[in-house]
């Protein structure tokens, strides 16, 4: 008898669509003097809903008119119109006295096109199917787009990524809502902080001051506004309503507007002013595999429909039938990859539990050479629940990976019955008197109310803890009582906080087992960015570097300690994260949180000169990336999978999407990583950063599930919200992953 063998093949897909071009009405003019980008790209909005039947974009230093087939491009006096208008509307440019020059022959590039498409894509409608409603409060599937440039048979094309994604939106509008408030007599109280959306354009803000009411500011801000919504707002608004200043995003400039125009953001934060539980709505924003591949095909149906007016064509979704060496993948599972621990066991990924049972940690801090030397723990207890059995679980743990250690001091704080201001400073006591103790470690064990405090105006018990603790050298490990209600869990829990502990004190768990051949020293540059308060154009920086070394193995982090103003890094302050003594006449590749921005690049290049280095710039984003997917055949049944950990789309020979972690399917679809090599860097293949970075995500000691960023980066956003807070260990330099 003979058995059928049932065909399998997977494929694999993403959301970036190549496009194609016919025909296109296309013109180009600058004005002078010229503009920048930020005044560019206002300028473009307001000339496409100007001239009908446009659309304009800006790309330094020209602007760009795209015409609908069935128009006729805007000639000279029209465009001088709109712009007339424009600077009547428009307070910023009333001023300015332009000129209006065409460009003859402009060379349109890929990026030309795929930016005048996703403009026709911000002027078309798309359906918004609600998935949940609850207290006014709902959630809905919504389509997102941005421009995208892939080469395809070595030649550079233009495209678009077209995803979806989940908001959580208030039904009414900031107006509404603050009528039915309690706390409407305390309107500073209520809005000052609230993040909020723009219900005309979509974009979001934060609400910064109340300037005065709509019976105040009526007439001038009528004159001022562009929007119908908010022009409609303003009219019908009731005079002692409020007018409020926000900002948007890391721009500094403040712009009035009545609350009709705005519907209040719903974060972790804000929920419980809208009376919903904030984990079941972020249940509904998990969008399954199926749907997401459902509502992609509508949406870009939908797309093609606005772009054909244009001559714009939307081709099938990048895949590998049709691009397979587009398409990456490592060699091996990356459970496979080899570890080395103490004794030199080597061990795997998937077995690290093993490998520190037979070999023990890799390195021991110099504290800890001595085996008979004891880690001194301290137990400050803020909630109800029982620690005495995981904490002796945890003690028994330790011993068997070599480590002896005794709870020398126990604090149990009773905190029900007090304010959170009395409760915080009863708190501050008690870490104080810990401090007095000679202590290498401060477990402190959390009420699950503490969670997602940290940007209420008391602040968490966790960062004033772990604050306290970190300015005196003290390593601190926080533990939430609902972590612990059921004793079937310790186990996990000890395997993900131990290893973590013994890092912080100083040890190295493990390291890769084989070397990195890409370069000599690995590190995360980190420079964090954050706007003076009402002081437009200014912002504070502070910057801090973490090195790791051929093996991946940890070697310090060194802080910046002096704030800096403005855009510019000093090439003295590279000089001091970046030492010759360590890094002359090596190769290393160095990591950027997001993109180098101002001269930072121009500066690390000049610096790896100056040493006889050579610096492979990368810059690793985790926003604005398109998603992965596979494709199952079984016969003739089709099924949209998740991507495997470790699969790539390259984009170019310098960038390319990288999928480094692996999410169960009721959790969602993986998010991957934008990788680009720098082109002013010394340059390497992309495929050699991606293996790299995939390997650099194993060296996580804090947790058995590896993050999505490559350790040199990992926790960067944590360290400089810490910094920019005020929060820093005493030493500038050590070798203590604190921020485990």
């Amino acid at each position: 008898m003979t058995v059928a063998t049932v065909s399998k093949q997977i494929h694999d897909f993403c959301e970036v669509l190549p496009i194609k071009t016919s025909e296109l009405q296309l013109m180009c003019f600058r004005l002078t003097p010229e503009v920048d980008k930020k005044d560019g790209n206002r300028l473009s909005y307001h000339f496409s809903r100007k001239l009908p039947g446009t659309v304009i974009i800006w790309q330094k230093p020209y602007f760009w008119v795209l015409a609908a087939s069935n128009r006729q491009l805007p000639n000279k006096e029209e465009f001088q119109e709109a712009l007339s208008n424009i600077q009547k509307e428009v307070e910023d440019f009333r001023e300015c006295l332009f000129g209006f020059q065409s460009v003859r022959q402009p060379q349109i590039t890929p990026l030309i096109i795929s930016l005048l498409t996703v403009q026709i894509l911000n002027k078309t409608k798309f359906e918004y199917p609600e998935v949940y409603s609850d207290n006014g409060v709902i959630v809905r599937r919504e389509p997102d787009f941005w421009t995208e440039t892939i080469e395809l048979n070595e030649n550079l094309t233009p495209a678009i990524t077209l995803t979806v994604f989940s908001s959580i939106i208030f039904r009414d509008n900031l107006a509404e809502f603050y009528e039915k408030s309690s706390l409407r007599q305390k309107p500073e109280q209520l809005l000052i902080d609230l993040k909020v959306q723009e219900i005309e354009r979509g974009n979001t803000a934060t609400i910064v001051g109340i300037v005065g009411t709509i019976a105040e500011h009526r007439e001038k801000l009528l004159e001022k506004a562009t929007g119908s919504i908010s022009k409609q707002a303003l009219r019908d608004a009731p005079d002692e309503q409020p007018i409020v200043a926000v900002q948007f995003g890391k721009d500094s400039k403040q712009f009035h507007y009545p609350m009709a125009a705005l519907r209040p953001c719903v974060t972790s934060e804000t929920a419980n002013q809208f009376d919903v539980d904030y984990g079941k709505i972020l249940k509904t924003t998990k969008i399954p595999h199926e749907d997401r591949t459902n509502l992609l095909v509508i949406y870009k149906k939908t797309a093609e429909e606005a772009l054909k007016a244009y001559g714009i064509k939307l081709e099938r979704s990048t895949n590998s039938i049709e691009h397979k060496n587009l398409f990456w993948k490592i060699d091996k599972p990356l459970t496979e990859t080899k570890l080395l621990f103490g004794n030199q066991f080597v061990g795997k990924r998937g077995e690290i539990l093993t490998g520190f049972k037979k070999g023990g940690v890799y390195r021991r801090q110099a504290d800890y050479e001595d085996k008979s030397k004891v880690i001194q723990i301290a137990a400050l207890k803020l909630c109800d629940c029982k620690v005495n059995p995981f904490i002796n679980l945890l003690k028994q743990r330790l011993k068997l990976y070599g480590f002896q250690s005794e709870v020398i001091t126990k604090k149990d704080l009773q905190l029900n019955d007090l304010t959170k201001t009395e409760a915080r400073a009863k708190v501050e006591k008690a870490v104080n008197e810990l401090a007095e103790i000679p202590h290498d470690i401060v477990l402190g064990f959390l009420p699950k109310s503490d969670r997602n405090t940290d940007y209420t105006d008391e602040g968490s018990f966790y960062h004033q803890i772990y604050s306290l603790l970190l300015r005196r050298q003290i390593a601190s490990q926080m533990i939430y009582e609902d972590t612990l209600v059921s004793p079937s869990n310790y186990q996990y829990i000890l395997n993900q906080v131990v290893p973590g502990i013994l890092a912080k004190l100083g040890n190295l768990p493990f390291i890769l087992g084989e070397p990195l051949e890409i370069a000599d020293y690995f590190v995360g540059l980190d420079i964090s960015r954050i706007s003076k308060k009402r002081q437009a154009g200014t912002r504070n920086a502070c910057a801090s570097i973490r090195l790791y070394g051929r093996q991946g193995e940890f070697v310090r982090y060194r802080l910046e300690d002096d704030l800096i103003d403005g855009e510019t890094i000093p090439p003295k302050l590279l000089e001091r994260l970046l030492p010759a003594a360590e890094l002359e006449n090596k190769t290393v590749l160095i990591y950027r949180d997001g993109s180098f921005v101002g001269r930072e690049a121009d500066y690390l290049v000049e610096r790896a000169k100056a040493i006889n280095a050579q610096f492979i710039l990368v810059e690793c984003k985790k926003s604005g990336v398109p998603r992965l997917y596979n494709l199952e055949k079984i016969e003739k049944e089709k099924k949209v999978i998740a991507p495997p950990q470790g699969l790539a789309l390259r984009l170019s020979s310098r960038e390319a999407v990288l999928v480094t972690t692996k999410v169960p399917d009721e959790v969602g679809l993986a998010r991957p990583l934008r990788l680009t090599i720098h082109e002013q860097g010394h340059q390497v293949p992309i495929e050699s950063v991606l293996e790299t970075t995939l390997k650099l995500t194993l060296l996580h000691h804090g947790a058995l599930k590896e993050p999505r960023l490559p350790m040199p980066l990992y926790g960067s956003d944590r360290m400089a919200y810490l910094r920019l807070q005020g929060i820093r260990p005493s030493l500038l330099e050590g070798d203590k992953q604190f921020w485990l």
